[in-house]
């Protein structure tokens, strides 16, 4: 989930996200995947889709990168110009199975990882350390942009797919496009989240402190625990999606990787600093911890009904990006934005791609 220090800073800009239109000169109409608009300069409408229209992915690959085997679902000409989309925790590529074919459309060709200790990514030793920091899941990212010999790419993502694209964007930006960034500035601050939060942003990161404890390990540990729990996760984060339970259960496969556990307690754990972080990863963090701007062309989303998304219409963390921008938030949706509205996702990312 996002960082709860970023809806902190935006609690008195105002009421909380009310149900709008997206703002901004090249916004769709609605936010529930039918309509399109105008696009942005040089760009092209995303043709319409029903959310859930599609249920799986033709292409499945593997590559080996960095620490991992990865999974990846693939999609569009291989010579495409390349669009990653990343997702976040508890949810796995199924977020853009509707998202993917449009893009694909479009020309594009698009990349979607299982993060790691999701699906079917694997890490290649067992001496390996089942870390999560931030800067570990980004340069999963690299190491598979690497492998698969992609120099730059459009990256969007929400959730850990946010922060990691976030990062990316700000610590490696030649190899980044355009960004589409649901939630705004994801990177997490680990000093401010050493600070108590307003109680009703403590409540929104209940499962956060579970977590903390040995029962919320006990739980995650047990596969038929994880999966409640994650299910529901969804009914509360997402309050207008009516998902079924088959969609539910695929998505649900991913969170049978023997790592997931370990790599979902060690992220939210050391966020709040009850673990330290691995050592390889310490200057990527040190950078991190500076509060790095982004400057790559970016569009950043916010889903109305997601308890996480600040008030305040981005404000809260406008500062931060410093390129060609544009702020769009999202109608009667919840947290998974890509699976709620494909269509909104992905006009944002043509639309970031002509930014």
């Amino acid at each position: 989930m996002i960082n709860r220090r970023m809806f902190t800073r935006a609690v008195g800009l105002g009421a909380g996200a009310a149900a709008v239109s997206l703002t901004g000169p090249q916004s769709l109409a609605s936010a529930k995947g039918g309509a399109t608009a105008s696009p942005a300069p040089g760009g092209v409408p995303a043709p319409a889709v029903t959310p859930g229209t599609h249920t799986a992915f033709r292409t499945l690959r593997h590559v080996r990168a960095g620490v991992l085997d990865i999974a990846y679902a693939e999609a569009g000409p291989a010579h495409g110009p390349v669009v990653v989309c990343l997702h976040g925790w508890p949810y796995d590529i199924h977020s853009y199975v509707d998202v993917a074919p449009l893009l694909a459309d479009l020309g594009y060709r698009v990349v979607v990882p299982f993060l790691r200790g999701h699906g079917g990514t694997r890490f290649l030793s067992r001496r390996t350390p089942r870390t999560a920091e931030q800067s570990a899941v980004a340069l999963d990212i690299i190491a598979l942009m690497d492998a698969l010999k992609i120099e730059k790419a459009v990256l969007a993502g929400f959730d850990w797919g946010s922060r990691t694209a976030d990062i990316i964007a700000a610590l490696w930006p030649e190899r980044v496009k355009a960004l589409v960034s649901t939630g705004g500035y994801l990177i997490t601050d680990l000093k401010a989240q050493q600070s108590p939060a307003p109680a009703a942003v403590e409540h929104n990161w209940w499962y956060q402190w579970y977590f903390a404890t040995e029962r919320g390990k006990k739980a995650m540990e047990s596969v038929d625990e994880r999966l409640a729990l994650c299910r529901y996760v969804w009914t509360l984060v997402s309050p207008n999606w009516d998902f079924d339970d088959a969609t539910f259960r695929r998505t649900a496969e991913a969170f049978k990787n023997p790592d997931h556990a370990a790599v979902v307690l060690f992220n939210y754990r050391w966020r709040i600093g009850l673990v330290e972080g691995d050592r390889r990863y310490s200057r990527y963090e040190a950078q991190l911890a500076a509060r790095p701007p982004i400057g790559v062309p970016t569009i950043t989303l916010d889903p109305a009904l997601d308890p996480f998304t600040a008030p305040g219409d981005g404000t809260a963390y406008r500062d931060h990006f410093t390129g060609p921008y544009e702020h769009r938030t999202i109608a009667d949706i919840g947290h998974n934005l890509p699976q709620e509205a494909p269509t909104a996702f992905a006009q944002a990312v043509v639309d970031a791609d002509h930014l």
